[in-house]
């Protein structure tokens, strides 16, 4: 019970430093970007920590922070005994290019697993694709300086096909082809299970009701858990 109390004030503080207590204002995953003004929230490292790192699909926007695919997964792994924590750094309206301007403040906490969610924003937007795969890329590697040992994991997107189907096409084959290139684990579609299913996603059509976010966790545990059971925590 300590540990998910825990786990819900760190979730909060972000929500609530990132979105300014202004949720309700925003309108899909682009919703208002951040200022980035966000002071600094220490979490004591142990190097057991995953962090997920996102935008409002992570954030669980217009769910209870518990309600969230990341806490859903933390939950689980206390059940089954995974010596982790999680942190959740989702942020309404965050694309790749303000992810990587965010992502030094993220890193300044020992990370044993990164769970990297972000792309959909830029795609809805109509950013060049090759700037989302550049940020993307960027984000990988600046992970990677920081800690060699960091294990990443690269959540998938695709768009919807009003975007056009050459855009949209090269959009859903970035992440496959970005998870090659750097060795990544590769959720192939985080919304798998989920888009496109009314009864399944909020009002707006695009941000998952709390059922759905229990699919989502499901979609990455099933690329995550391989990971922890590989991966050698630091005692405690």
């Amino acid at each position: 019970m300590a540990g998910l109390l825990k786990f819900r004030y760190i979730l909060l503080v972000f929500l609530l430093l990132g979105c300014g207590g202004e949720q309700g204002k925003k309108q899909g995953p682009e919703g208002n970007s951040p200022s980035g003004n966000v002071e600094e929230t220490t979490v004591a490292g142990t190097g057991n920590t995953i962090l997920f790192f996102g935008d409002s699909l992570t954030a669980g926007l217009g769910l209870e922070p518990e309600q969230a695919f990341p806490a859903l997964i933390g939950e689980r792994m206390d059940s089954l005994g995974y010596p982790f924590k999680v942190v959740n750094a989702g942020l309404s309206g965050e694309t790749t290019a303000s992810g990587v301007n965010r992502l030094d403040w993220v890193l300044r906490q020992p990370v044993s697993v990164f769970v990297l969610e972000l792309g959909a924003n830029d795609g809805l937007r109509g950013i060049p694709l090759e700037e989302t795969r550049k940020n993307l890329a960027t984000i990988v590697e600046r992970v990677r300086q920081k800690d060699s040992t960091t294990r990443i994991i690269l959540t998938g997107m695709q768009l919807p096909p009003n975007m056009g189907p050459d855009y949209t096409s090269e959009f859903r084959n970035i992440f496959p082809e970005l998870a090659e290139q750097y060795n990544l684990k590769l959720v192939p579609f985080l919304l798998a299970g989920v888009g496109g299913i009314p009864e399944l996603n909020q009002q707006d059509g695009i941000h998952p009701t709390a059922e759905g976010h229990q699919i989502l966790a499901d979609n990455v545990w099933e690329v995550l858990q391989p990971v922890l059971e590989a991966k050698e925590p630091a005692a405690p």
